[in-house]
Order: structure tokens, then C-alpha cells, then sequence
């Protein structure tokens, strides 16, 4: 299982990604876009958007916070 979070220091909805992923006992990298260039060159590549969260579980890139979508690949 390998699970990356795109995100930013002030986006809600990246703090709401994170929080879920913790509450199901998922463990996930996070890379924060909004200071590291080559993650958010990373980011943009795999998913075509500049707008975060970007979760990437397991080679499928979810964009935005959508829990529903995160239970399904994760097959939580």
C-alpha cells in the first residue's frame, strides 16, 4: 500500500485528506507543495492540477477530499 498526500500549509481540505487517512489507520507520505518545487512539479505531472489535496493510493491520483473515493481504493 503506498499512499501520497499533495498539500499545502493552509488548505482545509488537505488537513481533512490527512485526518481521515490517520483515523483509518493509514500510513501516508506527505509532500507540501507549497515549499518543495520538485513536489509540486511531481504532483502537477501525475494528476494535471495545480490545486491540492492530490492523493496518489496506490498509483490512482484522487483530486480534492472525497472519503467515499479514498474507502474504495483503499478497500477500507
Amino acid at each position: 500500500m503506498s499512499v501520497t498526500v499533495y498539500s499545502t500549509n493552509t488548505c482545509p481540505y488537505c488537513d481533512m485528506a490527512k485526518k481521515w487517512l490517520k483515523d483509518h489507520d493509514v500510513t501516508f507520505v506527505e509532500k507540501n507543495v507549497q515549499e518543495d518545487d520538485d513536489a509540486a512539479e511531481e504532483m502537477i505531472s501525475k494528476s494535471g492540477q495545480t490545486g491540492v489535496p492530490v492523493l496518489d493510493i496506490n498509483g490512482e491520483i484522487l483530486v480534492g477530499y472525497n472519503p467515499n473515493k479514498m474507502k474504495q481504493l483503499l478497500k477500507k
